[in-house]
């Protein structure tokens, strides 16, 4: 059986849901620190609005997507379209939907949206993040490394 799944344009009321999503991403690397929960929460806010206006400075015209499933927010999709390849600003889900398929059929639309442009698909992804592994099943190729990140491009198959 397929999930459903749409996405709508991120409008402001989502702020709390995407604070959460972003909470629970970082939640394991954080705690390790030995912080009480108020700094833990604080710190993690923090970064949360650091991290928008980062992605709000480099890519001004991104899209900024809220996956749902069934009505309900389960993830974040942001893409920059730039003229000469799309660009996977952010993809997070919340853990209950991770390992469900949802990323794959993301990006598949994804790479087949970018692929009738004729233009590839870039990321960066941390060395450590297990999502790498997806990116690679997925065709993306290294690009690019530092000591953090790997940068990865998908091209379109040109006939």
């Amino acid at each position: 059986m397929a999930i459903a799944l749409d996405w709508t344009a991120e409008v402001p009321e989502d702020e709390p849901f995407l604070v959460r999503l972003y909470t629970s991403v970082r939640e394991d690397e954080v705690r390790s620190f030995g912080w009480d929960e108020a700094q833990m929460q604080a710190f993690l806010e923090m970064q949360f609005r650091m991290q928008r206006q980062s992605y709000r400075l480099q890519y001004p015209a991104a899209e900024y997507r809220i996956i749902r499933m069934g009505g309900e927010p389960v993830g974040r999709l942001i893409i920059a379209s730039l003229p000469d390849a799309v660009v996977l600003v952010d993809i997070s889900l919340l853990p209950a939907y991770r390992k469900m398929g949802i990323g794959t059929r993301l990006l598949s639309a994804l790479k087949q949206e970018a692929a009738g442009g004729g233009k590839p698909v870039r990321l960066q992804v941390m060395h450590t993040n297990p999502a790498k592994r997806l990116y690679e099943r997925l065709g993306f190729h290294t690009t690019g490394r530092n000591e953090l990140y790997a940068a990865m491009e998908w091209q379109p198959v040109i006939r």
